[in-house]
């Protein structure tokens, strides 16, 4: 079997861990005590052998980042606030008793539909204005001074990245993002300790790294990078036709960097790869705080949890018996 690689992300007050079949969420109630809600995965999404090839998984992980991660963030903020609590719709649920589950019954609301789908529809729409299409309309207007050649695109690249830095580091003033993105280092230290094969508890998870080759936020900055060689392929269009490029191409600057984010992951006990990456790393420094052990705690749960779904023989009975009770799972 492939190796394969752990991921997740932060959510509010919770970090949400995918594996092979399923997703878990661990979320910090205002009680203080963790619900731990979990969900199968679409099997004909995460299990498509054309959607598990190179550059076409780079699509793969758009959808997670976008649709799972838009559910499990309003989900969290949900019952981090109070307005849900999952654990008083159903009892605990143990690891021989999942399969009998009651989905009607236990599982919780979440933004889904029609609702998703608009909400999905706006961030994309304002994310690509912001950083696809708004750089192009000001290097138009600088057309006369920089042309249409190579320094216009690399202006237009630079102009992209710029708006990428400010807004992480804005967002990052904000008290309730702070928060994530201690959660968000929390995440990364957990799959860090997995991959160094240490034990998961809060003493080892603590000493590992907050920063991760395959982080979110170094993958933006090579989708940064990326567009400028894909737009340049392009040539020098009319203005309309550019501004449709910079929608429509998104996918293939995404798939590209992907593949470029994974080949560095693998390889980064090179000396030459590790320069390569380590703008990507530096980026994380505004994208991750360093978490405290209630935050540790949730990381620890929610990858537990997907690690119990699929290699319940690699877990000791104890690390199954401690996790906290299951909220739901489909």
């Amino acid at each position: 079997m492939a190796k394969f690689y752990y991921g997740g992300q932060a959510v509010m007050e919770g970090v949400m861990m995918r594996g092979r079949k399923s997703a878990a969420v661990a979320v910090r109630k205002p009680d203080g005590e963790i619900s731990l809600y979990e969900e199968a995965l679409n099997a004909s999404l995460y299990q498509n052998k054309l959607l598990r090839l190179p550059f076409l998984r780079g699509m793969l992980m758009l959808w997670e980042m976008l649709v799972l991660g838009t559910r499990m963030m309003t989900m969290s903020a949900n019952i981090a606030s109070g307005a849900l609590d999952p654990s008083s719709t159903g009892s605990p649920q143990s690891l021989s008793t999942l399969a009998s589950t009651s989905e009607a019954e236990e599982k919780p609301a979440q933004l889904g539909g029609w609702s998703l789908a608009i909400s999905l529809v706006v961030s994309l729409g304002f994310a690509v204005a912001i950083f696809f299409v708004s750089p192009l309309l000001i290097t138009s207007l600088l057309h006369k001074q920089i042309g249409d050649g190579w320094l216009n695109l690399i202006t237009e690249g630079v102009i992209r990245l710029l708006l990428l830095v400010g807004y992480l580091y804005l967002i990052g003033r904000v008290p309730d993002i702070q928060r994530v993105f201690g959660y968000h280092g929390a995440e990364h230290k957990a799959i860090n300790t997995l991959e160094q094969g240490d034990t998961l508890d809060v003493a080892h998870v603590r000493r590992a790294s907050r920063v991760h080759t395959r982080c979110g936020t170094g993958f933006l900055l090579l989708v940064m990078v990326v567009s400028i060689f894909v737009f340049a392929l392009l040539g020098s269009p009319t203005l309309w036709l550019k501004i449709v490029s910079r929608i429509v191409l998104v996918p293939v600057v995404a798939g590209i960097a992907y593949e470029l984010m994974r080949l560095g992951a693998a390889n980064y006990r090179y000396r030459v790869v590790r320069w390569l990456l380590a703008p990507g790393l530096a980026l994380q420094g505004l994208t991750t705080r360093e978490p405290d052990d209630s935050m540790i705690e949730c990381a620890i749960a929610s990858l537990k949890r997907v690690i119990a779904r699929d290699e319940p023989e690699s877990l000791a009975v104890a690390d199954v018996a401690n996790l906290p009770p299951l909220a739901a799972v489909e």
